[in-house]
């Protein structure tokens, strides 16, 4: 399951980015890496949110295995570019089947991953009922106005402590 969220026409801004010092563009990500990180945690907590409420909408009741595995992760570059990415996503852990009141054969087992899926997509015996999508929908804004906030602040404070750095020299 994937949604992806790009971000256009910062042209001007990436330029100037690359021409900073190594503190703002590292190999570590630096304050750009921190700043989506953040961005991304709006987006994941809106996501629990709806999920909750997708989990309860039918009265079924959650063991919260699912909800405490939305996780953000760091990604790889996108191919071809680069940049940073993160991710919103699903970390795959099975359900156990004698606490949920069925056996589960090896190779049938349930896990947060599938469970999360057939949410979010439904099936031919399941409605959908998305709640990742939404999340997107309703705090992407919210979560692109942290990035630039956040990054703005990172950024300063690098000047600053540069600055501070310098003034003997």
């Amino acid at each position: 399951m994937k949604i992806e969220m790009n971000v256009s026409g910062l042209n001007g801004v990436l330029e100037t980015l690359q021409s900073l010092p190594a503190e703002i563009v590292s190999k570590r990500g630096g304050p750009v890496k921190l700043s989506l990180a953040k961005a991304a945690r709006v987006i994941r907590d809106q996501a629990k949110v709806n999920l909750k409420a997708a989990i309860a909408l039918n009265g079924d009741v959650s063991t919260g295995l699912l909800e405490k595995n939305v996780i953000v992760t760091r990604g790889k570059e996108p191919i071809g570019t680069k940049g940073e990415r993160y991710l919103v996503r699903v970390r795959r852990k099975a359900y156990d089947g004698d606490k949920i009141g069925r056996r589960q054969k090896a190779g049938k087992r349930v896990t947060t991953q599938k469970t999360a899926s057939l949410l979010e997509y439904g099936s031919s015996h399941q409605p959908a009922t998305p709640w990742l999508r939404p999340a997107v929908k309703q705090k992407g804004k919210e979560a692109i106005n942290v990035f630039t906030e956040d990054l703005n602040k990172r950024i300063d404070a690098v000047v600053r402590k540069l600055a501070q750095q310098n003034k003997g020299k």
